[in-house]
């Protein structure tokens, strides 16, 4: 049995009872990040041999952890925070799984994908969820070109990506060269301390987002025309 467990996005009281319940069951964890799940099991007093899984070497990984589940043992993949496989490794481990016959249960739980979208004042239906946008700025403006005129069911909808403070006023000045017009969300750090939430016209969140000394944090970014 493959679980995905889905763990706080922030704050660590943001994890469901059944989620604890499952990671104290199962046999090892696999995680892409051994220290930050350290931090949530030694929280909730739990301890498991985990499984480090990442983009680079889940080929070899995933092998291996296809043995131990068809074996009979018990895992759960985690996130560094939130749904495991949203924009975080483990999406070819879950193929695999598949291919296997293994069966895979989903455990609920936090979402910044959900979380940006239901408290952006936009539509949450249709939506749209693009992962992290590529680095490079040409391909960042043809892929908001190729959106910007999108129509799902003749609605235009809520576009969601994650984004980094380095970057974010360069994609944001790329969304407005596009159309200034865009209603945007912006959330950063989620569940936190320092939670904020910039939303309205993209030239004003723009305007108050360089007024900031310094942009720290996770950034999740919902947009609409």
């Amino acid at each position: 049995m493959l679980y995905l467990v889905s763990t706080p996005i922030g704050n660590l009281k943001d994890i469901t009872f059944r989620a604890i319940e499952i990671l104290k069951q199962v046999d090892e964890i696999i995680c892409e990040s051994t220290d930050k799940a350290n931090i949530l099991l030694k929280t909730y007093q739990i301890k498991k041999p985990l499984i480090h899984l990442t983009d680079e070497n889940q080929l070899q990984v995933a092998a291996k952890i296809i043995e131990k589940l068809k074996s009979g043992k018990k895992l759960a993949l985690i996130s560094d925070a939130g749904t495991p496989t949203l924009s975080d490794p483990g999406q070819f481990l879950v193929k695999q799984a598949i291919k296997e016959n293994i069966n895979i249960i989903p455990i609920p739980g936090p979402s910044a994908v959900l979380s940006a979208l239901i408290t952006s004042g936009l539509s949450t239906s249709p939506f749209l969820f693009l992962g992290f946008l590529p680095k490079n700025k040409s391909q960042k403006q043809k892929l908001f070109q190729e959106l910007i005129n999108l129509k799902i069911h003749k609605k235009n909808p809520s576009i969601i990506f994650f984004e980094s403070p380095q970057r974010i006023n360069e994609t944001l000045e790329i969304l407005n060269e596009i159309n200034s017009e865009i209603k945007i969300s912006l959330a950063r750090e989620m569940t936190k301390i320092y939670e904020e939430f910039l939303r309205g016209n993209i030239k004003n969140v723009l305007t108050n987002l360089k007024q900031k000394k310094e942009i720290k944090g996770e950034i999740t970014v919902v947009f609409s025309l």
